[in-house]
């Protein structure tokens, strides 16, 4: 598409902060009128707007993406939302660990631990651990509290979590990030720890790293999201 407005503004509306172009409402891909819930996204989002060029490229403008998820996808059923995240709890990876090397083993524990013990103080909930990948039920008031603390959440945290928790593949790292108990790129670096490891050991795979940066793009534009939510 190309670029048919000259001015991005800010608009309070009822509820929330409308983008207008040229004073006309955006809209979404559902046709919903494009307002954020606080001012501080709803001048983010207008920023993406406003740094198109001749072209809009829609990959260069992820806060307007994760805005249009939460008003299209989320809003609508929220309760179900935050159940297909909360499904992550029973898997979650801090919970899966290696059996060797033993240098490895050390490694995700110390990445790890800290994170589980901080979510069973928070969450009072207590994590079962495997070595290996075979699954391993989690206990189930820790699925029934880590499951309320994710329905607690409004659709525009739903729409933020949702890329933390399937980048990440952990609930917990990605609970940790919304409440500020660890920063996006020390939470990037642990669910990827792995990964990491093994580009120490054997060098980097180029089309490897290529993945996981554009995956880092996502989750720190996802970390930010919720980050101007407050």
């Amino acid at each position: 598409m190309k670029r048919f407005y000259k001015q991005v503004s800010v608009e309070p509306v009822a509820g929330g902060h409308a983008i207008r172009l040229d004073g006309r409402a955006v809209k979404t891909p559902a046709r919903a009128d494009l307002a954020l819930p606080t001012s501080a996204l709803a001048h983010a989002v207008a920023a993406e707007w406003d740094a198109q060029r001749e072209d809009i490229d829609p990959r260069s403008m992820p806060l307007t993406g994760l805005a249009n998820a939460a008003i299209d996808r989320v809003a609508p059923d929220p309760a179900a939302f935050a159940q297909g995240l909360a499904a992550y709890a029973e898997t979650d990876l801090l919970c899966y660990r290696a059996d060797s090397p033993a240098e490895l083993v050390a490694r995700q524990a110390g990445a790890w631990d800290p994170l589980l013990a901080w979510a069973g103080r928070r969450y009072d909930v207590r994590f079962e651990t495997v070595a290996g990948i075979v699954h391993r039920a989690q206990p189930d008031e820790t699925v029934r509290r880590l499951s309320a603390a994710v329905a607690a959440y409004g659709a525009f945290h739903l729409a933020a979590l949702q890329p933390l928790v399937t980048i990440a593949g952990s609930l917990v790292i990605a609970l940790a990030i919304a409440e500020g108990r660890i920063d996006v790129e020390q939470a990037f670096a642990t669910a990827h720890l792995d990964e990491l490891w093994q580009v120490e050991r054997w060098g980097e795979d180029e089309l490897a790293t290529r993945a996981r940066e554009h995956h880092r793009a996502d989750f720190k534009a996802a970390a930010r999201f919720l980050a101007l939510l407050v």
